[in-house]
């Protein structure tokens, strides 16, 4: 099988795509032909070693997959060659083969195709974890949701639509902010064109948002804070900036705010059935037609490196997924 492979930390260029053994099923393990693999900003920094998961060398990144049962292992029960998966590794997705703990799978719903089945893992897993459980958003509340148009922003705010709350998308261009009205959101800022205070302001009544969805870091965050509403739940999701903001805690102090950090990873392997419950909401609401993941781009194994480079820089709206057999 081929496989891309990272031998050393550094940027997607590094990568390699490699022959690789086939695999085989362990007690306990499933091993699938991945059919589409997900994209996701983390796999950008997993390969530079700046990330707070750092696997062993050499490895295979990419964690989100949906595939084929090729062979189960001693003991397995409940899935049998053939059958139509999901999947969410540690890593190891990248690959035409993946190996992984059957305990991990979820039956693909019937009519579900395959890369809309590697584009829902990650990206709605961390923002259910965090709108519904972290910020525990209600109907008729307010959420700003920054980086609105990437995979965790849209995500976001079809959930926060689906629990009937109003949301309000901040992305850097008037494309981006188009995708995400396609999706739900009820006012739109270009923060590359105006003030995101005074828009947060305008868009708000003065108000301010109830919640605050911050996958990006940076500059924003502090002003997205000063303008919480009283109350204000502040989801810190990621960093795709690249800089970790330092936010002064007497901002906290005045707005009676909650400052909530959300590690969907470390949830999924802590809490593993609270996680379940939220992925069968989200599945459900996926057959309503209340949320769709928006693929925008879908890359060959070979061009793996160049799916990275397109997160990295910031070009992707959505998600993007690999197909390693194409």
């Amino acid at each position: 099988m081929k496989a891309i492979v990272c031998k050393a930390w550094g940027p997607p260029d590094t990568l390699t795509v490699e022959e690789l053994p086939d695999l085989g099923a362990a007690p306990g393990h499933v091993v699938l032909d991945v059919k589409a693999a997900g994209v996701n900003f983390p796999d950008v920094l997993i390969i530079q070693g700046k990330y707070q998961y750092k696997p062993a060398l050499p490895f295979t990144p990419g964690n989100e997959v949906s595939g084929v049962v090729r062979a189960v292992g001693e003991g397995v029960t409940g899935y049998k060659a053939g059958d139509k998966v999901i999947a969410f590794s540690a890593h190891g997705a990248f690959a035409q083969q993946l190996a992984v703990p059957a305990q991990t799978l979820m039956p693909m719903p019937p009519g579900m195709d395959f890369d809309t089945a590697a584009a829902i893992t990650l990206t709605y897993g961390t923002s259910h974890h965090a709108v519904v459980d972290r910020a525990a958003l209600k109907a008729g509340e307010t959420m700003l949701v920054l980086g609105a148009a990437g995979g965790v922003g849209l995500a976001a705010i079809e959930i926060g639509k689906a629990l009937g709350a109003r949301v309000i998308a901040a992305a850097s261009t008037d494309e981006k902010l188009a995708v995400c009205k396609a999706h739900g959101a009820d006012a739109l800022i270009n923060y590359s064109k105006e003030d995101l205070r005074e828009a947060v302001k305008a868009a708000t009544g003065g108000k301010g948002p109830d919640v605050v969805y911050d996958p990006v870091g940076g500059d924003y965050a502090e002003a997205a804070f000063r303008s919480i509403a009283w109350r204000g739940r502040y989801l810190v999701v990621g960093f795709a900036n690249g800089e970790i903001p330092r936010l002064p805690l007497n901002l906290a102090l005045l707005k009676g705010a909650a400052l909530v950090g959300v590690f969907w990873g470390e949830f999924a392997k802590r809490e593993p059935k609270a996680n379940l419950a939220g992925m069968m909401q989200l599945l459900g609401w996926l057959a309503e037609g209340k949320i769709k993941p928006h693929i925008s781009a879908r890359y060959a194994l070979a061009d793996t490196a160049q799916a990275l480079n397109d997160m990295a820089a910031r070009k992707v709206t959505g998600k993007v997924v690999i197909n390693p057999q194409a």
